[in-house]
């Protein structure tokens, strides 16, 4: 998610750091022990002048994160190696990339935003280009697609908001899309979500689980107001045999007061991680499948996304926020949707 707390997220980060393993300097995890150790620590795993989102692991281990350029310059892939702690730049233009997952064939997808950016559901290639699978709806552009997940069958459900971007919006909602890969269509997966954000499925295919971070802004003020009516929710909706929705379910109502959930990832036994974003108590909160927070992990910067690793590392929570990649052990292994089981 991108929007204007970024601006000041962006003036506070420490730049240059790259490689480095000391723990960040936040709060101990609280609640249930079983998801996470009270003694674990966040480590800083590399830490940059951008801003990253749309954290993913791919079957050797590797995590993606991308790497925004929110002056509106080219954004970056990056990826960092667990076995060697080094991070690379994978994609030097991603097409201002957010959220990120490998598919079933072992490539990867983009949700691409606005901001100089594709505006597109994308593949990326080999050599890091960006390759646009479907970039309208009936026609219209679409608005900054900002985060996807894969569903074990194929189908790509992904999220539709605009925060930030001066490019003109043609689309009168903003929108979660399922793209079919084998049929290459989109359709309108839902309308009963203002705003989406983040997005995940649950490990039986059975769920998608929406934030609903509606800023109340359009993405296009130069000055943005006072008091802007805000919702922030998460919710679930059921997913049919077709890949399409059910009737939509409110797991928490966050009030209008402070930001909401960014993205969000699952493990095995189906509890959301999800990036939480209000000022006065950021981090990863840990909700069960019916909504219920089990467990509090504080972060140094206010998070943007999350995933597990996979084989050694699939209890390894690696998380997005401000302009770096962080990490912490957790005690339940992580579930990834279009990965052959990997724990």
């Amino acid at each position: 998610m991108i929007h204007w707390q970024h601006v000041l997220v962006l003036g506070i980060v420490i730049s240059g750091l790259t490689g480095s393993r000391v723990s960040a300097e936040t709060a101990a995890p609280s609640g249930d022990a079983s998801i996470v150790s009270p003694d674990a620590k966040v480590e800083t795993l590399w830490v940059d002048k951008g801003f990253t989102e749309g954290a993913c692991v791919d079957v050797d281990g590797l995590i993606y994160f991308s790497d925004i350029n929110f002056a509106g310059g080219k954004g970056k892939i990056m990826t960092f190696d667990p076995t060697t702690g080094k991070t690379s730049v994978f994609s030097a233009d991603s097409g201002q990339s957010n959220g990120l997952m490998i598919d079933q064939k072992g490539r990867l997808l983009a949700a691409c935003g606005a901001n100089n950016g594709k505006q597109c559901l994308a593949r990326i290639s080999k050599t890091g280009k960006p390759v646009c699978l479907v970039d309208k709806f009936e026609g219209k552009k679409f608005n900054a697609p900002n985060d996807l997940v894969i569903h074990p069958k194929g189908w790509v459900y992904f999220t539709d908001p605009r925060y930030v971007g001066f490019e003109p919006l043609e689309l009168d909602h903003m929108s979660v899309f399922r793209y079919d890969p084998k049929k290459k269509t989109v359709q309108r997966a839902t309308t009963d979500i203002t705003k989406p954000n983040g997005v995940v499925v649950s490990p039986d295919g059975k769920t998608l689980y929406v934030a609903e971070t509606n800023n109340g802004l359009s993405g296009l003020e130069k000055v943005p107001p006072k008091n802007p009516k805000k919702r922030m929710t998460l919710n679930a909706f059921p997913i049919k045999a077709d890949g399409s929705l059910g009737k939509k379910k409110v797991l928490a109502d966050f009030g209008s007061k402070e930001t909401g959930i960014d993205g969000m990832t699952v493990d095995q036994k189906g509890n959301v991680y999800a990036a939480f974003r209000a000022e006065s108590r950021y981090g990863i909160v840990v909700f069960s499948p019916e909504g219920k927070e089990l467990a509090y992990i504080p972060t140094p910067e206010m998070p943007t996304n999350c995933t597990f690793g996979i084989g050694k590392d699939a209890s390894t929570l690696y998380i997005t926020a401000g302009s770096g990649l962080y990490r912490i052990p957790c005690k339940i292994p992580g579930f990834h949707p279009s990965l052959p089981l990997d724990q």
